[in-house]
């Protein structure tokens, strides 16, 4: 053989090995990230249920400080949670030493200071279980139950973005009323043999108070951040209009993703795919009221897109607004992790494990069948969008290896 024809032999042959090389690696990465996925899930289906437990054995931390410390750029709390129990359970029973009208938005919320200084955010029972909120999807009051539902969901994707939601039921009178500011207490009222109350807000008015059953009110708390970690407010790029007749520009026009990815903090990092993250995880829940979103500050885009306020979810089980993934579908990408633990849930297993996850929360049973059922049937839906995606762009393309570090230092 000449010695030309062997060096292009050899060349071949290096190419080859390179190429060999590459795709085994290249392969032997994306088994392993997939091996550690499918071990994420199984530890999240083994913590499924969270026992309200007071004890804190192992620690001399009260439950405001072990919370507070979870809190970190890219989750609100860590994947194990050995203390979540009683961090839940404090906020189920803690002494309420301050009661006051809830901070700024448009549903009707009050603020509660518990034992140990804590604050948390008690929205009301407005509705009954099998209640179905017609009209438009973000109609209706709040639901107290959606918020405990929607964080028990964010815990099964592995998201851990929404900060700790449980139920809690308040006397009213013996509870609020004696550690209650003038302000709220000027809108309290009994209708018949109940104690109500309509509070301070956009929407609040006194023809519309929430009612309890006759003392006792049913509603949700959540757990406020740390104030060390203050909030900034950012307009949902897919945002509606809210004006009957006036269509947002995502809602006409097809290129619209792309011109998204060309606006900070959408052109790099991660918040866009924590946008179509959100957007998977509103579909599911069914709410499409979610115009704005808070992030830490002066996060640079780095910080987790937080799940703020999902209490207009779970109103009618017979409604799929396919408009809230339009992130989504019109961008067609998702995150691989993302991805396999949407199919980690299908055949029925997302609503059997929400079912076990809220089963001992103190307003159990939290959910009815018909939301449960509903639940399944959009994450088919979720599948199926994904896959016309890659059907039309590839998958290389549309499943993106996005994994942050989370550090807990």
């Amino acid at each position: 053989m000449k010695l030309k024809q062997r060096v292009v032999l050899l060349a071949i042959l290096l190419v080859i090995f390179i190429f060999t090389k590459v795709f085994l690696i290249d392969n032997l990465d994306t088994s392993a990230a997939n091996r550690e996925d499918q071990r994420a899930f199984h530890r999240m289906m083994a913590s499924l249920r969270v026992e309200l437990d007071p004890r804190l054995d192992h620690t001399l931390q009260s439950p405001w400080e072990i919370a507070a410390q979870w809190v970190v750029p890219r989750e609100v709390y860590p994947e194990e949670t050995p203390e979540l129990g009683a961090v839940m359970h404090a906020m189920s029973t803690k002494k309420i030493i301050k009661a006051d009208v809830g901070y700024k938005g448009t549903q009707l919320k009050a603020l509660l200071i518990l034992e140990g200084g804590q604050k948390v955010v008690f929205k009301p029972k407005r509705y009954a279980r099998d209640y179905v909120v017609e009209g438009e999807p973000y109609a209706g009051y709040d639901r107290h139950n959606a918020e405990v539902a929607a964080f028990h969901l964010d815990r099964i994707l592995g998201f851990r973005r929404a900060p700790l939601v449980v139920g809690r039921f308040v006397n009213l009178r013996t509870e609020i009323k004696p550690v209650a500011t003038e302000q709220l207490l000027g809108t309290f009222m009994t209708v018949g043999n109940s104690t109500c109350f309509y509070g301070k807000c956009y929407y609040c008015r006194e023809t519309e108070p929430a009612c309890a059953d006759g003392d006792i009110m049913e509603g949700s708390v959540t757990l406020w951040l740390p104030d060390v970690w203050p909030l900034q407010k950012h307009r949902h790029p897919w945002g509606r209009t809210y004006r009957e007749g006036k269509l947002a520009r995502w809602e006409y026009d097809e290129s619209y993703c792309d011109a998204v990815k060309k606006t900070s903090p959408y052109d790099s990092g991660p918040r866009l795919l924590d946008i179509i993250d959100t957007a998977i995880f509103d579909y599911l829940i069914g709410n499409a009221d979610r115009h704005h979103y808070e992030s830490f500050q002066d996060d640079e885009g780095a910080s987790m897109l937080i799940l703020l306020d999902n209490a207009k979810s779970f109103g009618n089980p017979a409604l799929d607004e396919r408009s809230i993934l339009a992130p989504l579908y019109q961008c067609c990408i998702i995150r691989v992790s993302t991805w396999n633990r949407l199919n980690y849930l299908k055949n029925g297993v997302l609503k059997s494990a929400l079912k076990t996850a809220m089963s001992h929360d103190p307003i159990s049973p939290v959910l009815s069948d018909p939301h449960l059922d509903a639940l399944d049937q959009r994450l088919l839906s979720i599948l199926a969008t994904v896959k016309q995606c890659t059907d039309q762009f590839g998958p290389d393309v549309v499943l993106v290896e996005d994994r942050m570090t989370l550090s807990h230092l």
